[in-house]
């Protein structure tokens, strides 16, 4: 009985040096480096400013062309989640324009739903009030959407401001150009 029990002994002694080792050298390789700085991952706000769109909007019947008012304008963004997927596209819509044919629109961060970090966005004439003057042109990409692309940025205001257009309708199909 006695070669039993001192197995029993010699495995009991070397269980406790290893977990005793394990414990105090981490288990894997050798000491952990206190000095290693873990790195700090960049992770800004998806959208950290609001984001404001401007333009004009005319009517255009005949050779005339003038300020519409109460046109309506769409922004369309494209964006990606917290995950880097892309999300589905979202809009929103200016306020109507004013008696100068002026809009404005903005998005703010705390209106983004989720983790959406924006991609690019669009503008696109989304209606107009005048029965005589309501068919939309590409002028200005009006139909196939004007790019936000270079902007202002109001510091006072911390918004990124993107300017399109001017945007038109018309009276009649096919009057004027495309540019």
């Amino acid at each position: 009985m006695a070669p039993t029990s001192s197995y029993f002994a010699f495995f009991m002694s070397l269980s406790m040096v290893a977990a005793i080792a394990s414990a105090t050298y981490g288990g894997y390789g050798s000491h952990p480096n206190p000095n290693l700085v873990k790195p700090k991952l960049n992770k800004e706000k998806p959208l950290s400013t609001m984001i404001g769109v401007q333009g004009l909007v005319y009517c255009r019947s005949g050779p005339r062309r003038f300020p519409l008012e109460g046109a309506v304008i769409r922004i369309t963004c494209l964006a990606n989640d917290g995950y880097g997927y892309e999300a589905a596209p979202f809009s929103f819509l200016s306020e109507a324009t004013d008696a100068k044919g002026y809009f404005f629109a903005t998005l703010s961060p705390y209106e983004m739903q989720g983790n959406l970090k924006i991609k690019e966005c669009k503008a696109f004439l989304e209606l107009s009030p005048l029965k005589t003057c309501k068919i939309p042109t590409d002028e200005k990409q009006g139909i196939s959407g004007a790019l936000l692309a270079s902007y202002h940025y109001l510091s006072d205001k911390k918004m990124k401001l993107f300017t399109v257009g001017p945007f038109v309708y018309t009276s009649a199909p096919n009057s004027g150009s495309n540019y």
